[in-house]
């Protein structure tokens, strides 16, 4: 447990909202999509996070661009946040244009020790439900860390070598980043300010979002899924992906009828790792 948060351990909060149509039609036109769904169709898998975001006034915002911590969240110190992954059930439909609601629940908070110093992790539940029903149950890992120490350049990388049945390439480029971090209403420095990005945060370039990652791995999977729905869906972040350098969704099915999934960074590398069940 991380000491001095015991008090956010079980903490909740709930927000209601509409789950608006031209939100899910701009992300259709975000993603280059050719028909954006409509209000009745069911909100698509990944899509979840467009809604419910914490809508903070500016100056109520932290240096790094996200609402300051200490409220929902604990205010933990440590400067580089990032969301590390999710376990994800997928319980009934979300109607676009309905009336939803989200429950929060803080399940645990650790501190660990890193190869690169101090780690704190905190672990969110969120139910999403319409009326009565539960749609979708998440929980949402998130990791705190000191920014990259000045030092030697990290070594090499290590190329995957997961052997993929299918492969399509992504081209994330700075347009694609903005009009994400709109739709979410992230204000996260990383995503858009390369100055930022470069200097406080130790990284070559604009970041990729973790969850627009795996929204497309999620896309990826129905393309694969034989007309299946997705039942679960579980990633985990391991390397960064920059703007304007290509990377790769791949993947494979298993013998237990789920899918292998994955995105390969452009040297090859590991970025994220997911697995898909279905209906």
């Amino acid at each position: 447990m991380s000491a001095g948060f015991e008090a956010w351990i079980g903490r909740e909060e709930e927000s209601s909202q509409r789950i608006l149509a031209t939100t899910a039609s701009a992300m259709a036109a975000t993603l280059d999509l050719e028909r954006a769904p409509k209000a009745g169709d069911p909100l698509p898998p990944g899509w979840q996070w467009l809604y419910f975001n914490p809508i903070a006034r500016h100056s109520d915002l932290g240096a790094d661009g996200h609402p300051r911590r200490g409220g929902f969240l604990p205010p933990i110190e440590l400067s580089r946040r990032m969301w590390a992954g999710s376990r994800i059930r997928y319980l009934a439909a979300v109607p676009i244009d309905a009336e939803a609601s989200r429950r929060s629940k803080i399940l645990k908070i650790e501190n660990k020790v890193g190869k690169r110093g101090a780690l704190s992790f905190v672990t969110v539940e969120h139910t999403i439900s319409c009326g009565a029903i539960a749609c979708i149950s998440e929980e949402q890992d998130l990791v705190y860390r000191d920014a990259a120490p000045p030092g030697p350049a990290p070594a090499a990388v290590t190329r995957y070598d997961g052997v993929a049945q299918w492969s399509r390439s992504v081209a994330p480029d700075t347009t694609l980043l903005f009009r994400y971090s709109a739709l979410t209403f992230n204000g996260h420095r990383i995503h858009y300010d390369l100055a930022y990005a470069r200097t406080e945060e130790g990284y070559p370039d604009l970041v990729v979002h973790g969850p627009l990652t795996a929204t497309l791995l999620q896309q990826f999977a129905l393309e694969h899924g034989a007309g299946r729905s997705l039942a679960r869906f579980e990633f985990r972040g391991i390397t960064p992906l920059f703007a304007a350098r290509p990377f790769s969704l791949e993947g494979r099915p298993v013998q237990d009828g789920s899918l292998a999934l994955w995105a390969r960074g452009p040297d090859g590398e590991l970025a994220m790792s997911a697995t898909a069940e279905f209906h």
